[in-house]
């Protein structure tokens, strides 16, 4: 079973295109796939009061996978709020304890003029970016009063481990280079996390080429050489805006997929991009970034590694023949939307 939390804004219709794909993979392959739909963010308030109902997490924790759209929304943006959609996938990724966020970055030629760097520095760009997903500010204690407020960024010496250790195997399977991030001269969880690394490294991955940048650093150079770049490993909140520049490098953030993984239990798969409510209920969303989280699904989560292999190239071929949302769309370019887009991409699966 795969529970779906279709969400917010453009969630519903990115949501609904990945059921699709997977309901395609299912016949052509021969799989049989059921979806259990649930409710999370600002839907969930609107229709409980809470951003997480019990039920939602019970079908996600009785799942194989999960597939989430997208939370939040202009209706729900008080920051004052008690309550706020953000608390909803916050909560899941505890509730699930899936610390390890997982986003490829990879450049289609034929998008290249659709990213606002220059085509030279994008070429040979693939890299990972594994975020830590469970630990550091976003999970802190926090305080607030009239006049001051706190965050606290804490992370245990297990939490740096699992995710580095996570990171250096991938790295292993890939150009064996791994890039930790951190901010080491200012902060003691990042010399934590920058001692803990070399120990684990040393010991674990000595064959695994280890870098250490500053966050400061690591966004200069996602820009200046992204190519260098080979699986890039760091904090939470660090992850979580570098993850967002390195989606210019793609040209849309409507491109890229992520999974989120634990040790066990179902991986949460979704598009990077937020709700964007200016263009929801439009039908205009591109899909692309969903059907490739469905192709990390069917990868990580349920080892049909040949069923994930033919979504990725699908897209590809799409991409390849011209297909275009508004967002990856210049010149004279014929526009598609999300069901055509989703359509094409179905089509191009092998018979």
């Amino acid at each position: 079973m795969i529970t779906v939390l279709s969400g917010d804004g453009i969630g519903p219709e990115v949501a609904a295109a990945g059921t699709k794909a997977l309901s395609a993979v299912g016949r052509v392959f021969g799989h049989s796939f059921t979806f259990s739909e649930q409710l999370i963010g600002g839907a969930a308030i609107d229709a409980t009061g809470n951003p997480l109902p019990e039920q939602t997490v019970a079908s996600c924790k009785d799942s194989d996978a999960i597939l989430l759209g997208a939370v939040g929304g202009p209706k729900w943006s008080d920051p004052n709020a008690a309550v706020r959609p953000e608390q909803g996938i916050l909560g899941l990724r505890a509730a699930l304890q899936v610390f390890a966020n997982i986003r490829p970055v990879q450049i289609f030629s034929e998008l290249a003029n659709a990213s606002p760097l220059k085509n030279e520095l994008l070429e040979g760009v693939d890299l990972v970016v594994i975020r830590e997903l469970t630990g550091g500010i976003y999970f802190g204690e926090k305080n607030r009063d009239a006049s001051s407020a706190s965050d606290l960024c804490l992370y245990h010496a297990y939490e740096v481990e699992r995710i580095v250790r996570f990171a250096a195997e991938l790295a292993e399977k890939r150009d064996g280079k791994l890039c930790s991030v951190d901010k080491a001269n200012v902060l003691e969880t990042s010399r934590l996390w920058r001692d803990v690394t070399m120990k684990l490294m040393s010991a674990e991955f000595p064959d695994v080429e280890l870098e250490h940048m500053l966050v400061d650093a690591a966004a200069m150079f996602l820009i200046r050489r992204p190519a260098d770049f080979d699986v890039i490993v760091t904090e939470n909140m660090f992850g979580d805006i570098l993850t967002d520049e390195a989606s210019m490098l793609a040209g849309s953030m409507g491109m890229l997929p992520s999974a989120s993984l634990g040790d066990s239990g179902a991986g949460l798969y979704e598009p990077i991009h937020g709700s964007a409510p200016d263009i929801a209920g439009q039908g205009i969303a591109n899909p692309c970034g969903m059907i490739a989280s469905v192709a990390m699904l069917l990868r990580h989560s349920l080892h049909l590694d040949e069923e994930a292999d033919a979504v990725d190239q699908a897209i590809r071929q799409v991409i390849a023949s011209g297909g275009r949302t508004a967002d990856i769309a210049a010149g004279d370019d014929a526009i598609l939307n999300t069901e055509e887009m989703t359509d094409k991409i179905i089509a191009a699966l092998p018979n």
